[in-house]
């Protein structure tokens, strides 16, 4: 089963690293390049412990939906999701996130098994693997240029009172 690990080290507190990480509009906004968007489930917002999303975007010229639930959660230093429906045989992303010095280090363990047999170990060794991989970097990137700009304002919304 592929594996992906990747650290960033973000010059800004663990909670806006951990809460940007849960964002359904910075997710949104990290992959605009395949037109990525929740249709279902938690659609704005942070995600919790619980919560599902399903994700609707274009891979490889097919559309595709994929539905998550967060099955892991300890703030501010780790949360889990796996998928429970979609295109994979398996998916498992870890979050994890530690303080170090002045900077966050957000660590990402994402594992993921295709369906049909050969055919789809062919297909992570030579296509999914780094396709994934860039991705996930697309995605660190945008948390970290909004961790550590003003950004993070506006994609981490106050929760209005009931």
């Amino acid at each position: 089963m592929p594996h992906i690990h990747l650290e960033t080290l973000i010059k800004a507190p663990i909670e806006r690293c951990f809460d940007l990480s849960r964002s359904i509009e910075l997710h949104t906004l990290s992959t605009a390049k395949t037109g990525e968007k929740a249709i279902a489930g938690k659609t704005t917002g942070l995600i919790g412990l619980g919560e599902t999303v399903t994700w609707q975007a274009r891979h490889f010229g097919v559309r595709q939906k994929l539905t998550s639930k967060i099955t892991g959660y300890t703030y501010p230093t780790y949360f889990c999701d796996e998928m429970v429906k979609g295109a994979f045989r398996r998916m498992r992303h870890e979050h994890h996130f530690r303080h170090q010095s002045s900077i966050t280090v957000m660590t990402d363990l994402f594992e993921f098994e295709s369906p049909f047999g050969r055919l789809g170990r062919f297909a992570n060794d030579f296509v999914l693997t780094g396709y994934l991989k860039k991705l996930l970097l697309e995605r660190n990137y945008v948390i970290k240029q909004a961790a550590e700009t003003d950004r993070w304002k506006t994609l981490l919304l106050p929760v209005p009172a009931p």
